[in-house]
């Protein structure tokens, strides 16, 4: 089968901030609800979603400020085994070159995996659990 066989469409895009909490304000006059606010590591991380479009916001200690700060998009699975071996059959420039866990996300954690695209971007394959 073919990994577009595994995926239902775009999940969530990522962006880093320095502000979390300005950032999700400055969202929110746009329409945007906070789906969800998650440990992330040392800092946190949240879910902004207005209709159809979900941005994952995190904080870091330093972002580039500029166009093209976007760090990430990700891809909807339902089955991230199956998606992972279609992407290796494509020989896919993998990041981790596994499947990840994060259990803290939703309610059941995320799986996911991350591959390099051609111009150096990263794309997300991701299964909420």
């Amino acid at each position: 089968m073919a990994i577009r066989d595994y995926l239902n469409g775009v999940q969530h895009v990522g962006i880093p901030t320095t502000d979390l909490d300005g950032t999700i304000e400055y969202y929110g006059k746009l329409g945007f609800e906070t789906a969800g606010i998650f440990p992330n590591g040392d800092s946190r991380c949240a879910f902004l979603r207005l209709k159809n479009l979900t941005l994952e916001v995190w904080t870091v200690d330093s972002t580039p400020g500029t166009t093209g700060a976007i760090n990430h998009f990700a891809l909807d699975t339902p089955d991230i085994e199956k998606a992972f071996e279609a992407a290796k059959q494509l020989d896919l420039n993998f990041v981790e070159g596994s499947i990840q866990h994060i259990p803290t996300f939703w309610k059941q954690g995320i799986k996911y995996f991350n591959v390099l695209g051609p111009n150096g971007e990263t794309i997300e394959f991701c299964q909420i659990l």
